[in-house]
Protein backbone atom coordinates (compact mmCIF):
# COMPACT_ATOMS: atom_id res chain seq x y z
CA UNK A 1 0.00 0.00 0.00
CA UNK A 2 1.20 3.54 -0.82
CA UNK A 3 1.36 6.07 2.21
CA UNK A 4 2.10 9.95 2.49
CA UNK A 5 3.96 10.43 5.69
CA UNK A 6 2.58 12.86 7.82
CA UNK A 7 5.58 13.04 10.13
CA UNK A 8 9.01 11.32 10.16
CA UNK A 9 8.45 7.58 10.12
CA UNK A 10 12.31 5.83 11.26
CA UNK A 11 13.88 3.76 8.49
CA UNK A 12 10.96 4.86 6.04
CA UNK A 13 11.08 8.58 5.21
CA UNK A 14 10.18 12.07 5.83
CA UNK A 15 7.15 15.02 6.16
CA UNK A 16 5.38 14.40 2.79
CA UNK A 17 6.88 11.23 1.21
CA UNK A 18 5.05 8.85 -0.80
CA UNK A 19 6.39 5.26 0.79
CA UNK A 20 5.15 1.68 -0.05
CA UNK A 21 4.79 0.04 2.92
CA UNK A 22 3.08 -3.32 4.35
CA UNK A 23 -0.67 -3.19 4.00
CA UNK A 24 -0.81 -4.85 7.78
CA UNK A 25 1.81 -1.96 8.73
CA UNK A 26 -0.46 0.85 7.08
CA UNK A 27 -3.68 -0.57 8.73
CA UNK A 28 -2.65 -1.65 11.87
CA UNK A 29 0.12 1.44 12.78
CA UNK A 30 0.63 4.60 10.66
CA UNK A 31 -3.21 5.08 9.92
CA UNK A 32 -4.71 4.67 13.16
CA UNK A 33 -1.65 6.80 14.78
CA UNK A 34 -2.05 9.71 12.45
CA UNK A 35 1.05 9.18 10.87
CA UNK A 36 0.09 8.32 7.30
CA UNK A 37 -2.68 8.69 4.96
CA UNK A 38 -3.73 6.66 1.93
CA UNK A 39 -2.25 7.56 -1.14
CA UNK A 40 -4.33 9.16 -3.51
CA UNK A 41 -5.50 12.16 -5.66
CA UNK A 42 -8.19 13.40 -2.98
CA UNK A 43 -5.41 12.84 -0.13
CA UNK A 44 -2.73 14.18 -2.22
CA UNK A 45 -4.77 17.35 -2.89
CA UNK A 46 -5.62 17.40 1.17
CA UNK A 47 -2.02 16.72 1.96
CA UNK A 48 -0.68 19.93 -0.44
CA UNK A 49 -2.96 22.17 0.97
CA UNK A 50 -2.40 21.93 4.42
CA UNK A 51 1.34 21.38 4.22
CA UNK A 52 2.36 24.28 5.93
CA UNK A 53 0.29 23.58 8.63
CA UNK A 54 1.32 20.33 9.17
CA UNK A 55 5.19 21.39 8.72
CA UNK A 56 4.63 23.70 11.27
CA UNK A 57 2.84 21.65 13.80
CA UNK A 58 5.68 19.60 13.61
CA UNK A 59 8.10 22.28 14.21
CA UNK A 60 6.72 23.04 17.21
CA UNK A 61 6.49 19.46 18.68
CA UNK A 62 9.98 19.18 17.72
CA UNK A 63 11.00 22.50 19.98
CA UNK A 64 9.19 21.16 22.63
CA UNK A 65 10.75 17.89 22.46
CA UNK A 66 14.04 19.31 22.11
CA UNK A 67 13.20 21.79 25.42
CA UNK A 68 12.54 17.95 27.38
CA UNK A 69 15.54 16.32 25.93
CA UNK A 70 17.81 18.93 28.05
CA UNK A 71 16.08 17.81 31.57
CA UNK A 72 16.20 14.28 30.49
CA UNK A 73 19.36 13.30 28.41
CA UNK A 74 21.93 11.68 30.49
CA UNK A 75 20.12 11.48 34.26
CA UNK A 76 20.50 8.35 35.45
CA UNK A 77 17.58 6.59 37.35
CA UNK A 78 18.28 4.20 39.94
CA UNK A 79 15.83 1.15 40.62
CA UNK A 80 15.86 -1.26 43.41
CA UNK A 81 14.97 -4.60 42.79
CA UNK A 82 15.11 -8.09 44.39
CA UNK A 83 17.53 -10.72 42.62
CA UNK A 84 19.38 -13.84 43.22
CA UNK A 85 23.19 -14.24 43.91
CA UNK A 86 24.07 -14.71 40.37
CA UNK A 87 22.28 -11.02 39.81
CA UNK A 88 19.35 -12.22 38.00
CA UNK A 89 15.92 -9.99 38.72
CA UNK A 90 12.72 -12.01 40.34
CA UNK A 91 10.90 -10.38 37.70
CA UNK A 92 11.71 -7.62 35.07
CA UNK A 93 12.07 -3.86 34.53
CA UNK A 94 9.95 -3.20 31.95
CA UNK A 95 9.05 -0.17 30.05
CA UNK A 96 6.08 0.94 32.37
CA UNK A 97 8.59 0.91 35.34
CA UNK A 98 10.73 2.98 33.33
CA UNK A 99 7.79 5.55 32.88
CA UNK A 100 6.57 5.69 36.14
CA UNK A 101 9.97 6.58 37.47
CA UNK A 102 10.30 9.15 34.90
CA UNK A 103 7.15 10.91 35.89
CA UNK A 104 8.04 10.41 39.26
CA UNK A 105 10.90 12.70 38.60
CA UNK A 106 8.79 15.03 37.07
CA UNK A 107 9.54 14.11 33.53
CA UNK A 108 6.55 14.19 31.12
CA UNK A 109 7.35 10.64 29.11
CA UNK A 110 4.67 8.34 27.80
CA UNK A 111 5.02 4.38 26.94
CA UNK A 112 5.35 5.07 23.30
CA UNK A 113 8.68 6.80 23.89
CA UNK A 114 10.53 4.60 25.41
CA UNK A 115 12.28 2.22 23.43
CA UNK A 116 13.66 -0.48 25.23
CA UNK A 117 14.39 -3.80 22.45
CA UNK A 118 14.13 -6.07 24.97
CA UNK A 119 12.45 -6.02 29.19
CA UNK A 120 16.03 -5.58 31.93
CA UNK A 121 16.22 -9.07 33.59
CA UNK A 122 19.95 -8.95 35.40
CA UNK A 123 21.34 -6.07 37.72
CA UNK A 124 23.65 -3.38 36.42
CA UNK A 125 23.75 -0.27 34.38
CA UNK A 126 22.00 -0.49 31.11
CA UNK A 127 21.44 2.15 28.43
CA UNK A 128 17.75 3.34 27.34
CA UNK A 129 16.99 5.13 24.47
CA UNK A 130 14.05 8.09 25.04
CA UNK A 131 12.55 9.09 21.42
CA UNK A 132 10.46 12.42 22.58
CA UNK A 133 9.84 13.24 18.76
CA UNK A 134 10.48 11.12 15.71
CA UNK A 135 13.54 13.95 15.19
CA UNK A 136 14.57 13.99 18.87
CA UNK A 137 16.16 11.06 20.64
CA UNK A 138 18.21 11.14 24.32
CA UNK A 139 19.97 8.67 26.00
CA UNK A 140 19.22 7.76 29.67
CA UNK A 141 21.07 5.19 32.31
CA UNK A 142 19.18 2.35 34.41
CA UNK A 143 20.95 1.81 37.17
CA UNK A 144 19.35 -1.91 38.57
CA UNK A 145 20.43 -2.95 41.63
CA UNK A 146 19.30 -4.93 44.97
CA UNK A 147 20.09 -2.25 47.52
CA UNK A 148 21.08 2.40 47.70
CA UNK A 149 25.06 1.08 48.36
CA UNK A 150 24.96 -1.97 45.68
CA UNK A 151 22.95 1.29 43.32
CA UNK A 152 26.30 3.73 44.36
CA UNK A 153 29.29 1.16 43.70
CA UNK A 154 27.45 0.60 40.29
CA UNK A 155 27.44 4.21 39.68
CA UNK A 156 30.71 4.12 39.98
CA UNK A 157 31.90 1.71 37.80
CA UNK A 158 32.21 -1.31 39.91
CA UNK A 159 30.82 -4.27 38.63
CA UNK A 160 28.69 -6.01 41.40
CA UNK A 161 28.39 -9.70 40.33
CA UNK A 162 32.09 -9.63 39.67
CA UNK A 163 33.13 -8.43 43.03
CA UNK A 164 31.55 -10.81 44.71
CA UNK A 165 32.78 -13.77 43.26
CA UNK A 166 36.30 -13.00 42.65
CA UNK A 167 38.27 -15.88 41.88
CA UNK A 168 40.80 -16.97 43.72
CA UNK A 169 44.09 -16.29 41.16
CA UNK A 170 46.26 -19.12 43.31
CA UNK A 171 43.79 -21.59 43.14
CA UNK A 172 43.06 -25.00 45.19
CA UNK A 173 46.37 -27.67 45.52
CA UNK A 174 46.26 -30.72 47.48
CA UNK A 175 48.62 -32.60 48.66
CA UNK A 176 49.06 -36.20 47.11
CA UNK A 177 49.58 -39.49 48.79
CA UNK A 178 49.46 -42.36 46.04
CA UNK A 179 49.22 -44.86 48.68
CA UNK A 180 46.24 -43.50 50.56
CA UNK A 181 42.76 -45.28 50.16
CA UNK A 182 40.01 -43.83 48.13
CA UNK A 183 38.40 -41.16 50.00
CA UNK A 184 41.36 -41.12 52.71
CA UNK A 185 42.78 -37.84 53.53
CA UNK A 186 46.55 -37.40 53.35
CA UNK A 187 47.77 -36.37 56.23
CA UNK A 188 50.96 -34.11 56.32
CA UNK A 189 52.67 -37.11 59.07
CA UNK A 190 51.16 -40.04 56.95
CA UNK A 191 52.87 -38.37 54.14
CA UNK A 192 56.48 -38.45 55.93
CA UNK A 193 55.77 -41.48 57.71
CA UNK A 194 55.43 -43.83 54.29
CA UNK A 195 58.15 -45.72 53.38
CA UNK A 196 59.98 -45.36 50.22
CA UNK A 197 59.26 -47.71 47.67
CA UNK A 198 62.10 -49.70 46.75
Amino acid sequence: MEVILLERVEKLGVIGDVVKVKDGFARNYLLPNKKALRSNAANRKVFEANRERIVAENAARRTEAETEAKTIDGITLTLIRQSSNTGQLYGSVAVRDLVEALNADGHKVTKAQVVLDRPIKTIGMSDVRIALHPEVAVTIKVNVARSPEEAEMQAKGVNVMEAMFEKDEAGFTEDYDPNAEPGEIATQAAVEETPAAG
